[in-house]
């Protein structure tokens, strides 16, 4: 069992090579030819690959690789007395500083950070997006259904001749005609999912959930300041068109609210000035004397006095 155990332990470890071992200047060399005089260390270990198969491990001095070493393969062949040079590269210790894990793009992006003249690449199978009208649902030229959908077009176009003028390209019953007025004609439009990530994001920035929304007097859905979607996000979404509002231009849930809102405060008209009670804008004419028809006593006689014959 001894025996056993020793063979075992033997074949899992196998004893470094003697010549392959002492091969330390051979193995210097290689690490200085890879890398730069001066940039390999001392010599710091020694480990058996296999038979007849060494890696000496070298310290390394390049800046920024602090706990890297340079690690040296060399080999002997079969009853050969030679050593011969197998590898050179340059690994990570223990304790090294490694870059963090390489992660792609798509998942490095974040919002904001795109600049002018960046381009961003959608993928083929985006599940944001689904295919959009692109004509080619369309019936042949030549088949009952685009017989039909040309005479209805004729049709209404005769009468609304005296309206306004078609281009001769497309009818105006023609589904692509109807598709280019309604906006649709696009390669790829947004999924359900790509409308739901969209709604979770909105409502996470500016969602009655947000400290300004919990302070504010009303919600967003009464504010003469919202300005609404169209479509389906219509019926929970808006933008907001207050220039002094923190969301001013910004995609905000109906259930958001601000101090901004249109009746929140109401400023009062200005109070109309009580008129005065004595009326001193006006001159008051004060005579100096009674006028004469004022007083009982008349300032004149009724007829002329006679002599009552005193002295």
């Amino acid at each position: 069992m001894s025996a056993a155990t020793t063979r075992s332990r033997t074949a899992r470890t196998p004893v470094p090579d003697r010549l392959c071992a002492e091969a330390v200047d051979l193995a210097r060399a290689a690490a200085e030819e890879a890398a730069a005089p001066g940039v390999v260390g001392e010599h710091v270990a020694v480990v058996s690959e296999g038979d007849r198969v060494v890696t000496h491990f070298f310290e390394c001095k390049e800046p920024g690789y602090r706990g890297w070493r340079w690690a040296v393969t060399v080999a002997r062949a079969s009853r050969a007395k030679y050593v011969t040079l197998d590898e050179t590269v340059l690994l990570p210790g223990e304790d090294a500083l490694l870059a963090p894990e390489w992660v792609p793009w798509s998942e490095r992006l974040r919002p904001g950070d795109m600049g002018p003249g960046d381009l961003l690449p959608t993928e083929a199978d985006d599940i944001r997006l689904e295919p959009g009208y692109t004509g080619e649902d369309e019936p042949p030229p030549n088949s009952v259904v685009s017989e039909v959908s040309r005479e209805m077009a004729d049709l209404v176009d005769v009468e609304d001749a005296e309206l306004t003028t078609r281009p001769a390209t497309t009818g105006r019953g023609a589904i692509a005609a109807v598709a280019d007025e309604l906006g649709m004609r696009r390669a790829r439009v947004l999924s359900r999912y790509g409308l739901h990530a969209a709604a979770d994001r909105w409502d996470e920035a500016f969602g009655a959930k947000t400290p300004m929304a919990q302070a504010a007097p009303a919600s967003c859905v009464t504010c003469a300041f919202l300005v609404p979607l169209a479509g389906s996000l219509r019926q929970a979404f808006g933008v907001c068109a207050n220039e002094f509002g923190p969301a001013d231009g910004r995609v905000v849930s109906l259930a958001y609210g601000c101090g901004g809102h249109s009746e929140a405060a109401v400023m009062p008209k200005p109070p109309k000035p009580v008129p005065h009670a004595l009326d001193t804008m006006q001159v008051d004419e004060y005579p100096l004397r009674p006028a004469r028809d004022s007083g009982s006593v008349p300032a004149e006689p009724d007829a002329p006095t006679e002599d009552l014959g005193h002295s």
